[in-house]
């Protein structure tokens, strides 16, 4: 099989959230199965020097872009056994971020529109399935519907959109239609691309795709509702027949708390008691009182409402009266930022708040702490929780969406779960829960079980990327 596998961004060339992790972990798994799966992303400004002096060029051409014919230049690099192709076009891409601009409707109509007309440069590289990932690329499959089709070589290609957040939808003006994608207006109407008095590049995806995937299977459940929906649970009930969730996994080879060397001390499943030195270096390093007996609790999180920040608001000075650490990680909404450093003023040696983003920082987090608090409002999927399992650190979760389906409440009477969870977005219940983990952190075999059965849950690619392999393979 041979998959064209689309997103806006992947490791290590671009991150700015969990899509570049999947995009990148997801293809590399699959090509151990022996599927021929290349990745194409647009080639943003700010991508290293050392990856842009090794691409090679391989061709370039004109794509229309309603009435415009704009630049685009073909580009290839192997990275770690696989094939990544970059659509080069610096007046779109040529930025300082991913996104976030005025004409992201255009710069994403184009690069829909790019990696189409680029199958026919790829050197006798025609794709069976093109795998579309979230509303940057969902505009695809309506594109080779409507303009390719009908060329024989694009006749038999089918598509898979992977929704990996319904609630960034890419919405913009009707006059996109014709302007930047070249469609009539009859795909104006409520069955087919309009939302609202805009135009839906995610609606295009659900609606014009031959298989649509989420990122976990309670998600896929949840966005058939009204409170997760986000205006398209009527369109996700109508595609519910080709609808399945499918949990993300981590790369083990990138987050191994044994060969890590980002942490002060690698340790296993054998040498657990070695990660209490990592806990230990964190607390040194952000100026925290060293206690090995103080329960750590982490957080590496936008800071974002979605996030759940609201609950931990409410009642964090509850929280930090009691014998914690809270050291936190990440920035988002002015508002949460400025919560997070006022109490690490009034708090210093309670609450360590690093409004910023460090790679470096995160790992330590994920290796030091004793628990990971992610009390989201929704969570698709979720990679924190699966790397802290990793890690042998304890998550505390909300029961949504990936979370539900990867942290299994903890029994102390039978010893069994990996991390603790609560139902309701009530932060009072978030705290109870809370007190509990910390009640089962004093007993040390108990907790030490509990380390053990998070580092034993298999979060890999590896069956995930199975499932995928039949979902491609029943569209041959």
């Amino acid at each position: 099989m041979k998959i064209l596998y689309a997103a806006s961004e992947a490791y290590p060339f671009i991150k700015t959230g969990g899509l570049a992790d999947v995009s990148y972990a997801l293809p590399k798994a699959l090509r151990k199965l022996g599927i021929d799966i290349r990745i194409i992303l647009p080639k943003y400004g700010n991508i290293s020097s050392n990856f842009k002096n090794k691409m090679k060029n391989m061709n370039s051409y004109n794509v229309p872009v309603g009435w415009r014919n704009q630049y685009c230049g073909l580009q290839y690099l192997e990275y770690e056994g696989i094939p990544f192709y970059f659509i080069d076009n610096e007046y779109y891409f040529k930025r300082t971020e991913a996104y976030g601009f005025y004409d992201d409707g255009e710069r994403f109509s184009y690069f829909c529109r790019a990696v189409l007309e680029s199958i026919e440069h790829m050197d006798n590289f025609i794709p069976d399935i093109i795998h579309c990932n979230d509303w940057h690329t969902a505009m695809i499959p309506l594109l080779l519907k409507e303009h390719f089709k009908s060329k024989q070589q694009f006749s038999d290609i089918r598509t898979i959109f992977t929704i990996h957040n319904l609630k960034y939808q890419g919405v913009f003006s009707k006059s996109i239609l014709g302007e930047l994608l070249d469609l009539s207006e009859e795909y104006f109407s409520e069955d087919s691309i309009k939302f609202h008095d805009g135009v839906s590049f995610m609606k295009a995806g659900i609606n014009y795709s031959d298989i649509i995937t989420t990122v976990s299977k309670s998600y896929a459940e949840e966005i058939k509702y009204d409170f997760y929906g986000e205006g398209l649970q009527g369109v996700i009930r109508e595609n519910d027949y080709k609808l399945q969730g499918i949990v993300n996994g981590i790369d083990y080879e990138l987050f191994n708390p044994k060969t890590d060397k980002i942490i002060k001390c690698k340790y296993d499943l054998y040498s657990i008691k070695d990660k209490a030195k990592n806990k230990i270096d964190l607390q040194k390093i952000l100026n925290l009182p060293v206690n090995k007996n103080t329960p750590v609790i982490g957080i590496v999180s936008r800071l974002v409402k979605q996030k759940g920040l609201e609950l931990i608001a409410f009642i964090i000075e509850e929280l930090l009266s009691m014998d914690v650490q809270l050291v936190l990680l990440g920035t988002g909404e002015e508002d949460y930022e400025d919560l997070f450093k006022y109490y690490s003023t009034i708090y210093p040696s309670k609450l360590s708040s690093n409004i910023f983003f460090d790679n470096v920082l995160a790992e330590k987090i994920y290796a030091g702490a004793d628990m990971f608090l992610m009390p989201s409002l929704f969570e698709p999927c979720g990679i924190s929780q699966l790397i802290s399992l990793r890690y042998g650190t304890v998550p505390i979760v909300r029961e949504t969406g990936g979370l539900k389906d990867t942290v299994i409440p903890y029994n102390e009477y039978t010893d069994e779960g990996n991390g603790f969870s609560f139902k309701n977005y009530n932060a009072h219940e978030m705290l109870d829960v809370i007190r509990y983990a910390i009640e089962i952190y004093r007993n040390k075999n108990k907790w030490k079980n509990l380390m053990i059965n998070g580092m034993k849950t298999d979060s890999s690619w590896e069956n995930s990327a199975k499932r995928y392999s039949e979902l491609y393979s029943s569209l041959k």
